[in-house]
This record gives C-alpha cells, structure tokens and sequence, in this order.
C-alpha cells in the first residue's frame, strides 16, 4: 500500500492560485487510482477530483473549470492545480489513492489517504 505525503497548502486571496502536491511511496504507484478531496470545518470530507491510473479524469462540479488533477508516475507525485480560488474552496485538501477498480467520487473507496494541507482563501 502506498503512503501519501501532502504539500503546497496555504493562504491565497480570492482569484489566486495555488498548487498541491501529493508524494507517494511504494512501487506501485502507477497501477492506483488517486482523488483529491476536502474537508470544511463542520461539513463532511467532499470530493474535488480524480485520475485513474490511465489518465483519464473528472471533477467535481464546483471545480470544474478552475482545478485540474495531473500525475506523474515517474516522480510517483499526483498534483492539483488550483486556479480562480474563491473563499468556499476553504478546506483540508486530502489526497488518496484507490488500489483496485479506477477512480471515484465516494471517499470509501479509496484505501490510502495523507494526512492533509490546509488551504484558505480570504476575501
């Protein structure tokens, strides 16, 4: 199983960017699935969005547009790029990674997760 490292969280003014990264460990890597999700203080853990060990991706409404999930399995890194950011896309940004049976939106399916990076977006 792989382990998963966040990073590239923190504070940005409405309209900005910001880009998060997720390391992982294990050879492995390329054959998973891996999402991104969040989490705002007081409301359940939200899907954002997903690429399977094929590329292929989707997203979740809120975000489409503006987000955009890419992976490198050489550098065994799955990043999320955020641009146009408004204060509701205040979360944890967690990144997980899904052994078996290509990407989804339901955070059960998943059996890898990091611990999470804090993104704010003010006003």
């Amino acid at each position: 199983q792989v382990q998963l490292v966040e990073s590239g969280g923190g504070l940005v003014q409405a309209g900005g960017s910001l880009r998060l990264s997720c390391a992982a460990s294990g050879r492995t890597f390329s054959t998973y699935a891996m999402g991104w999700f969040r989490q705002a203080p007081g409301k359940e853990r939200e899907f954002v969005a997903a690429i399977g060990s094929a590329y292929g991706t989707f997203y979740a409404g809120s975000v489409k547009g503006r987000f955009t999930i890419s992976r490198d399995n050489g550098k065994n890194t799955v990043s999320l790029q955020m641009n146009s950011l408004k204060p509701e896309d205040t979360a944890v940004y967690y990144c997980a990674g899904r052994s078996s049976g290509g990407s989804s939106s339901i955070p059960q399916a998943y059996d890898a997760w990091g611990h999470g990076t804090q993104v704010t977006v003010s006003s």
